[in-house]
């Protein structure tokens, strides 16, 4: 079993919660000689001690098996504030409006960060009638394409999903959109401010 379940983590989350061994030991029904041997690298918990481990310490499996315990400040869910995650293997798209911990095919996914356009990426915005025409002079072949483009506004998010041999083009309807993001399989997330776009 990897490190994710060791005595690093669980002594910092137990700390964290005021705990002693011998109390985190009488939560999980076990002795707390056992919570001790955890703690100093002598044993493991068994897998079905991760659930139960999780619900005193009030985080996710994921989160201790991550050992990265999450506390989202985004509580009046900005969305602005979005965070997006891409799967290496399937290319599943996920989203959040803050931080999170996230994972699919048992990958813990960090999000992606996304950054100002290179010449490779370049974006081409139009505004006809309430909407926006986004298009992309970019590849689009089964091994190179954008996957998603997606339109943020402060209250509500737009993702329109592309395919390989498709076209590169989206329509959002213009009502709030701050900022457009897209992301290309081989080289990661970008995005624009759309009023860079005003007026044209």
């Amino acid at each position: 079993m990897n490190q994710y379940v060791t005595g690093t983590v669980i002594k910092h989350l137990r700390e964290k919660h005021n705990l002693t061994q011998a109390a985190l030991a009488e939560r999980l029904s076990v002795s707390d000689k056992t919570v001790s041997k955890w703690e100093t690298a002598k044993g493991y918990p068994d897998i079905s001690l991760l659930e139960p481990i999780a619900k005193v310490f009030h985080i996710s499996v994921t989160e201790l098996i991550s050992g990265n315990p999450v506390s989202n400040a985004n509580l009046s869910a900005n969305m602005m504030r979005s965070q997006f995650y891409v799967c290496p293997v399937c290319g599943n798209i996920i989203h959040s409006m803050g931080v999170a911990v996230i994972s699919c095919h048992g990958i813990t996914l960090a999000p992606c960060e996304a950054e100002e356009p290179d010449e490779s990426h370049v974006i081409s915005v139009e505004r006809v009638e309430d909407e926006y025409y986004v298009c992309m002079n970019h590849d689009m072949t089964k091994t190179h394409y954008i996957s998603f483009v997606a339109a943020l506004s402060y209250d509500r998010i737009s993702i329109k999903k592309l395919y390989p041999e498709g076209n590169a083009e989206a329509r959002f309807s213009i009502r709030g959109v701050k900022k457009l993001f897209y992301y290309c399989n081989k080289d990661g997330l970008y995005y624009v401010d759309v009023n860079r776009f005003a007026g044209k």
